[in-house]
């Protein structure tokens, strides 16, 4: 944890994760590549949001998926099956981390950024209630746009409307465009996040997101209808880069549970003493508390080639304080 002596703005959190916010190093200059294998392994060959949501991709593929070509046409059978592969997952994730963390309290605010709990009797949000006002919008909204832009691409797909690959006839790539996934959705994310932040845009459709300056589990994809039609857009591109199927369950995993962890508040999960997985994500989780910085992701550091990138600092939080004030003057 930082010390609060070093930097003020520590002492404005619970958890303060040591020295300034880290950014994919793949963008530096000179060129870094032990710190880069050491990015990429810590994100990919330990218990992250990145592999967790590679295993369900698998597992949904492999056990639950229907057969492609039972997709020509839109039918009820295949349908509900894709909805169930959005909807069952979301549910065990955000409900078993919200269990542990927010009502067993299985490890207390250990590694909790924000002291507060989560908001109850409150009427900025739905049913007074932040925790059922984030299950609304997120298996409400967030799930039913989801599920149709699947449709739709999966349907393409076994029509042959769309470029398509398979393991056996491009293997290379296969594993490349899995790889660069979260690349592109952290472009498109960062891009799309940007526009939500115009005032009017902001004020009507991604203000219902910004409610929880202190988020959970059920926050991470707890969005306005007009703001998830925006967000899952970006699994248009398996429209124009050759995909798998896989490629779009892995996708959808990565858009969908992902964020259940980047928003849970705490940055790592504890199990009988021991940290087990990265959790949550702190250069978001200012974006949240601070709104005006922070849009992208770490993977593609866009805030700070623009200008709007909080590493964490005092400084950094009255530099953003200034930009806000601006923007809405």
């Amino acid at each position: 944890m930082t010390d609060t002596t070093q930097n003020p703005e520590a002492a404005r959190w619970n958890y303060h994760p040591d020295g300034p916010v880290g950014l994919n190093p793949l963008f530096n200059w000179p060129p870094r590549p032990a710190a880069v294998l050491k990015w990429y392994s810590g994100a990919w060959l330990q218990l992250t949001s990145l592999t967790l949501c590679l295993v369900l991709a698998v597992t949904a593929y492999v056990f639950f998926f229907p057969a492609l070509e039972t997709m020509k046409s839109f039918a009820p059978g295949w349908m509900f099956r894709i909805w169930l592969l959005n909807m069952v997952p979301q549910i065990l994730v955000a409900g078993s981390l919200h269990w542990w963390l927010y009502m067993r309290k299985g490890q207390g605010m250990y590694t909790k950024f924000d002291r507060r709990d989560l908001t109850r009797s409150n009427g900025t949000f739905t049913f007074r209630n932040q925790v059922w006002d984030n299950i609304w919008w997120t298996l409400g909204s967030a799930m039913s746009v989801a599920t149709v832009y699947q449709w739709i691409i999966f349907w393409a797909m076994a029509n042959g409307y769309v470029p398509t690959v398979t393991w056996a006839s491009a293997p290379v790539w296969f594993v490349i465009w899995l790889a660069l996934i979260p690349m592109w959705s952290g472009l498109h994310f960062y891009w799309v996040h940007r526009l939500e932040h115009h005032p009017r845009l902001y004020k009507h459709v991604h203000a219902v997101h910004h409610r929880n300056v202190n988020t959970g589990p059920w926050s991470g994809i707890s969005n306005h209808w007009y703001e998830n039609l925006l967000y899952f857009t970006t699994y248009f591109i398996h429209l124009i880069v050759p995909s798998h199927p896989l490629h779009l369950l892995f996708h959808a995993y990565f858009q969908q549970v992902s964020p259940v962890l980047s928003h849970s508040g705490f940055e790592k999960l504890r199990a009988r003493e021991t940290d087990a997985a990265r959790a949550g994500d702190f250069f978001h989780q200012l974006h949240h508390r601070y709104f005006e910085c922070n849009y992208g992701t770490s993977e593609i550091p866009f805030d700070k080639w623009f200008g709007t990138y909080h590493d964490g600092s005092a400084e950094a939080t009255t530099r953003t304080r200034a930009f806000k004030k601006q923007m809405y003057t």
